[in-house]
């Protein structure tokens, strides 16, 4: 299982996802689910894998071929002229994945399925997030859905419709993200640590920051117990129900 969030802020963009792709009783496994390419000055696109790994593999591999081959070698993600073609491309090259794996050539076949968040800003456009679907077909954030998540979202979300705001900060946002990641690992051992966390500044055209959140960080730790320590406080403080 997976856990990522994209998030557009008034300021930029928020990216995180955790690294866990296997939780047996005595079989962990971990690797990375976010990926960067970036032209500084011109674009920068992230993205975020959930699902089948050997679909998710290929496509990431498909997609760093098509970018870094001779120049005539097309479609590639840096140089579509805008994020939208990004999203489409990302689309159809994961249906084109899906209908290699599968014997059937289903495009959307459930043993290799698999959903993708596309986010980032081409210079010309304004920075946005789109999710991908297993068909090809996606969405883009908006006003009222400024973020997505992909993987195992029903535990952190409450936490992120509750406080997001779009003018917080970057270290405000982390600390959102970290709460509903904490909620999610409490919840789920299919979803653990490391995190990765990339941010974006509007206009800038290159990464902002870049940070791996290791299992030992003890800035993690005391939010994570600063969390459940408040919401026990909270807890008593409400009113009584009578019964």
């Amino acid at each position: 299982m997976t856990y990522c969030v994209g998030l557009r802020l008034n300021r930029g963009l928020v990216f995180m996802s955790d690294t866990r792709t296997n939780a047996g009783v005595d079989n962990f496994s971990m690797t990375r689910k976010m990926f960067t390419w970036e032209a500084p000055g011109e674009r920068v696109i992230t993205i975020m894998t959930a699902g089948n790994l050997a679909t998710t593999q290929s496509l990431i591999s498909l997609l760093e071929e098509r970018s870094k081959s001779a120049a005539e070698r097309d479609p590639s993600i840096m140089r579509e002229p805008t994020m939208f073609q990004v999203a489409r491309l990302v689309g159809a090259t994961l249906q084109e994945v899906i209908a290699y794996s599968s014997p059937m050539g289903d495009t959307s076949g459930a043993h290799f399925r698999a959903t993708v968040i596309v986010g980032g800003q081409i210079k010309g456009g304004i920075p946005t997030v789109f999710m991908v679907y297993p068909e090809g077909n996606f969405v883009e954030v908006t006003d009222e859905t400024p973020f997505f998540q992909i993987g195992e979202t029903k535990y952190g979300k409450p936490i992120l419709v509750r406080a997001y705001d779009p003018e917080m900060t970057f270290e405000d946002t982390v600390k959102l993200l970290l709460v509903s990641f904490d909620s999610t690992i409490k919840s789920n051992l299919s979803v653990g640590l490391p995190f990765d966390i990339m941010l974006y500044e509007k206009d800038t055209y290159e990464i902002f920051n870049r940070t791996r959140v290791e299992a030992d960080d003890p800035v993690f730790h005391q939010i994570s117990a600063g969390w459940g320590n408040a919401l026990r406080e909270a807890f008593v403080s409400l009113p009584t129900y009578k019964l």
